[in-house]
């Protein structure tokens, strides 16, 4: 079972804390990895390019000159695709790049990249995050005595407005809440700091298909 030392605002250890293996010890599964990264990439498009065909622009309903006996090449509008200002062939309209994954996928993921941030040594679980007033400089401090400056996502259990103020104007710093925590942020993130409250929720809430599949199996068993 994966232990890491649980630390103060003063960055001294006050004690350790087991991890539950099947959300933190487990082997990353690179193609789950993978295929969630492109989904939640590809679900933050807004598909909201479009270009004009020949039909679209402005212009271009008379015939330029006529069919025969000019010497030049017969055209039919100025909107053609191959004259200045004309249309696009083939060009983006308005789509929708929305992709599905499954719950189980979702979170088997997500395990996978919390496992790897423990093997990898860059998950600091503190006892408490907290700062008295919400100013940049105490996040600053705080950030300070554990050795960390820049790239750090910071994991809370529930909304605190002055954790948030706080870190917004330091650079390569993100303050979440465990229901706000996404698969992009871990892995962009290169140091993942929690509190004690947000790993026990992120460990029930992911360990909710392995709950379902053990009583499925019981009762399939029985």
């Amino acid at each position: 079972m994966p232990s890491v030392d649980v630390k103060n605002a003063h960055g001294e250890t006050v004690g350790t804390l087991d991890l539950d293996e099947r959300v933190f010890g487990i082997e990353p599964n690179r193609a789950v990895l993978h295929q969630a990264v492109v989904t939640q990439l590809a679900n933050q498009r807004r598909g909201t390019h479009d270009t004009k065909t020949r039909g679209e622009v402005r212009g271009g309903g008379k015939k330029p000159w006529r069919q025969k006996g000019t010497g030049r090449a017969r055209q039919g509008s100025t909107r053609a695709p191959h004259w200045r200002s004309g249309g696009v062939v083939f060009g983006p309209h308005p789509r929708s790049y929305h992709r599905d994954l499954p719950r189980k996928m979702r979170r088997l993921a997500l395990r996978s990249a919390l496992s790897a941030k423990v093997r990898d040594s860059a998950l600091t679980v503190v006892d408490t995050l907290t700062v008295p007033t919400g100013k940049t400089r105490e996040m600053v401090e705080f950030l300070g005595a554990l050795g960390l400056s820049k790239g750090v996502l910071m994991v809370i259990h529930e909304r605190e407005d002055l954790v948030l103020r706080s870190s917004a104007n330091v650079e390569k710093v993100r303050a979440v809440t465990t229901e706000g925590m996404n698969l992009l942020d871990i892995l962009n993130f290169p140091t993942l700091i929690m509190t004690r409250e947000s790993v026990a929720a992120i460990t029930e809430r992911l360990l909710l298909d392995t709950a379902a599949s053990t009583a499925d199996a019981e009762a399939t068993n029985a």
